[in-house]
């Protein structure tokens, strides 16, 4: 049973690695566009979007290259989205020094899939470290009902690792509730895959929130899991909920358990379902067609709206169905985040009503 603090300042916190998307413009591949829009980005701040559009109290842990004009571009997103945000500024030093990141993506379109190339080397974000946050005002003084964690800024570096540790275990004091999407990249993981194997496992067991997505928990955790990608993920719902069923049994301290899933007919149309576990109760949300103008964030929208929910006081067979929701409403728009006008919509979404509203 999840319990949440009372009288906090903050209802939801990530630490995330500020950066920008760059996307082509017209749906074109990335090799072949001249013109390009340009948005702040990452995971976590993406989660975090379906709250601070709703009305929460968010706030990002990050850090920013001093007097970068891309650094002054994503705190004025952050601040245009409803995010605060909290971090050090780190000098460039020079050409080669830090920056932000760079992830250039286009959306795809029918049979041509979308391709993304993430450009991180010198990334600030990367530097992130316990010393540069007061833990014990956020935590204990301020308060934080949520803190949520993405295993893309656990496995970013050997800094943001031992960060993400330690800003969970100050959480876990505090009486704050841990979100924890795994996230997994392989290309985080290589040459590292012990260390991360440990850090994973720590944070998971500490957490009160477990998500992931086809194959996170496998690949992640080590747990064992039914192969991912195909278009049969509905008709392996059984297998899904024996793995979290052994999730739960290896990380007991969590008491919700969650996993989106995914079939891809084309670019622009993917089944979409998710499977909850929370505490003895299975919700689920078998795979139903729904259309993609950008896949990119699908996920993160789907987490965002399922911590929305809880945030807000839903009923627990809400969780998912808000969290199925924002996870489609992400996918109707350029940006890799959801920003939905209000609770209706969500619902509107989710009961497939695209009547007009006037």
């Amino acid at each position: 049973m999840l319990k949440l603090k009372d009288n906090c300042k903050w209802d939801l916190v990530c630490p995330t690695s500020m950066g920008v998307r760059i996307t082509p413009a017209g749906r074109l591949p990335v090799h072949t566009s001249r013109l390009f829009e340009m948005q702040a980005t990452s995971a976590e701040s993406n989660v975090l979007n379906v709250s601070s559009s709703l009305g929460l109290n968010t706030k990002v842990l990050t850090a920013f290259v001093k007097d970068s004009p891309i650094a002054s571009f994503i705190k004025a997103e952050l601040r245009f989205r409803n995010i605060s945000y909290e971090g050090p500024e780190v000098s460039q030093g020079g050409a080669w020094g830090y920056r932000h990141q760079f992830n250039i993506a286009d959306s795809g379109f029918g049979s041509r899939g979308p391709r993304v190339w993430n450009d991180r080397s010198g990334e600030v974000g990367r530097t992130l470290k316990a010393a540069d946050f007061d833990l014990d005002r956020l935590f204990v003084t301020e308060g934080v009902r949520i803190l949520h964690l993405s295993g893309l800024v656990c496995a970013l570096s050997h800094e943001t690792s031992t960060f993400c540790l330690e800003v969970a275990k100050a959480a876990k004091a505090s009486g704050t509730l841990i979100s924890f999407d795994l996230n997994y990249r392989a290309s985080f993981w290589k040459g590292r895959e012990e260390e991360l194997s440990s850090i994973f496992s720590q944070i998971a067991g500490i957490s009160d929130i477990l998500i992931g997505n086809e194959e996170d928990f496998q690949l992640a955790l080590g747990l064992k899991g039914p192969e991912a990608g195909g278009k049969a993920l509905g008709q392996k719902t059984a297998q899904f909920k024996d793995m979290i069923g052994e999730v739960k049994k290896r990380y007991p301290n969590a008491s919700v358990y969650a996993t989106t899933l995914r079939e891809v007919v084309s670019a622009n149309e993917h089944n979409w379902g998710a499977l909850l576990l929370s505490g003895d109760s299975w919700y689920e949300e078998s795979p139903r067609p729904i259309q993609v103008m950008d896949r990119i964030g699908g996920g993160d929208g789907f987490v965002g709206g399922l911590l929305y929910a809880i945030l807000a006081g839903k009923e627990e067979e809400d969780w998912i169905k808000m969290g199925w929701a924002t996870g489609v409403l992400a996918t109707t728009v350029l940006t890799d985040y959801c920003t939905p006008a209000d609770e209706e919509q969500i619902w509107s979404v989710y009961q497939g009503n695209a009547r007009v509203k006037r």
